[in-house]
């Protein structure tokens, strides 16, 4: 059997590379650090390469997949290369089978599932197996669709997820995705990203509608502050580890979570991190109502269509009122908080956690 395998290996692992180029949905970085680790051990053998210095994330990341191999010989990580290969080949045929009908419809995200009826415009976070975790790509299209929404025929606009999740916050692979200047490009880059992105919560013009249909994790927690009303089920959660990523808050939270739920448990939420229940969140003001998760949608939905036939303009006009004296200062506290992040992105403390979190996420 053994030499069965050995003696098919090499073929096999020749199509193999060629099959991984055909892939027609981006395995993730995951997947593709483990097909890189089983590649370079089975072509080259256990690793010798001197380990990259901690602000290389790309390389670090495949210094350490790789690494953490060993002494695995090169046939069986020939093997196994191909068996990985093979499963996601086989598990992009069903969605090969399912885009067509998708492509039918026209749509301009990747990430989003955005449709209107009833007067409704929703934008569902669709990373379903990545808990809707908010890539770059991810961050721009939910621009587009807001500014798209913020002009359509539809009276309100709703956030929610797909799947478990309503969002486990930003995606942090997103920095290992270093430009040619580095670092320091990367968070200024990002800092702009953010500020654009927070913008568009702040100047959104009609009534703004989060539905959490399971936990949120950081940046789609602390973007609720700026949503009109917030639903939740009472299976979701709310969490912003800042200080455990080296990072702090974002979203203006250092202004909304204080004046929502006062200093001291905007404290333990934005600097210490604490978790907390959809009846907690409700209880200090930022859930607006909780309801059972077995009736969450329906009883959810069934409001908001009945809000969605108020008069539009007359709700544009409320909120316009509502929030015009605080829009100035928003944006002010919003480019503020992404100075400051820019700095924390470049600092040891971020650096550090950042790699501690993915370099566990890496291990094979």
């Amino acid at each position: 059997m053994s030499g069965t395998a050995m003696r098919a290996s090499q073929k096999d692992f020749e199509n193999a590379m060629n099959q991984v180029k055909l892939l027609k949905k981006d395995p993730g970085n995951e997947v593709k650090l483990k097909l890189y680790a089983l590649y370079k051990q089975a072509t080259e053998g256990s690793c010798t390469m001197p380990k990259p210095g901690v602000f290389d994330l790309v390389n670090k990341a495949k210094w350490d997949a790789w690494n953490a191999l060993g002494s695995l010989p090169k046939e069986t990580a020939r093997q196994n290369y191909v068996e990985l290969v093979s499963s996601l080949t086989s598990a992009s045929q069903p969605s090969s089978q399912v885009e067509p009908g998708a492509d039918r419809k026209p749509s301009a995200y990747e990430t989003l599932e955005v449709t209107s009826e009833d007067g409704i415009t929703k934008i569902m976070f669709n990373r379903p197996t990545k808990k809707n975790a908010i890539t770059t790509q991810m961050y721009h299209e939910i621009m587009l669709a807001l500014k798209a929404a913020g002009k359509d025929d539809s009276s309100v606009t709703v956030l929610t997820g797909n799947g478990d999740y309503y969002s486990s916050g930003n995606d942090l692979t997103n920095f290992t995705d270093l430009p040619p200047g580095g670092p320091e490009e990367k968070a200024k880059n990002s800092a702009i990203l953010l500020r654009d992105f927070i913008d568009c919560f702040i100047d959104f013009p009609k009534p703004l509608i989060a539905v959490v249909n399971g936990p949120a994790v950081g940046i789609s927690v602390t973007t609720l502050g700026l949503c009109d009303a917030v639903y939740a089920t009472d299976r979701a959660t709310f969490h912003t580890p800042f200080s455990h990523l080296g990072q702090s808050p974002e979203g203006c939270s250092s202004y909304t979570f204080p004046k929502i739920m006062g200093p001291s448990k905007a404290t333990e939420m934005l600097i210490f991190g604490k978790k907390l229940t959809a009846r907690e969140a409700c209880a200090q003001g930022l859930v607006t109502e909780v309801f059972p998760d077995s009736t969450f949608q329906k009883e959810v939905w069934t409001r908001l269509k009945a809000y969605a036939k108020l008069p539009p303009n007359a709700m544009r006009i409320s909120k316009e009122i509502m929030r015009s004296r605080e829009k100035e200062k928003l944006r002010a506290i919003n480019v503020e908080e992404c100075n400051v992040l820019q700095e924390r992105w470049l600092s040891d403390e971020c650096m550090n956690a950042v790699m501690n979190f993915l370099s566990r996420k890496a291990k094979l």
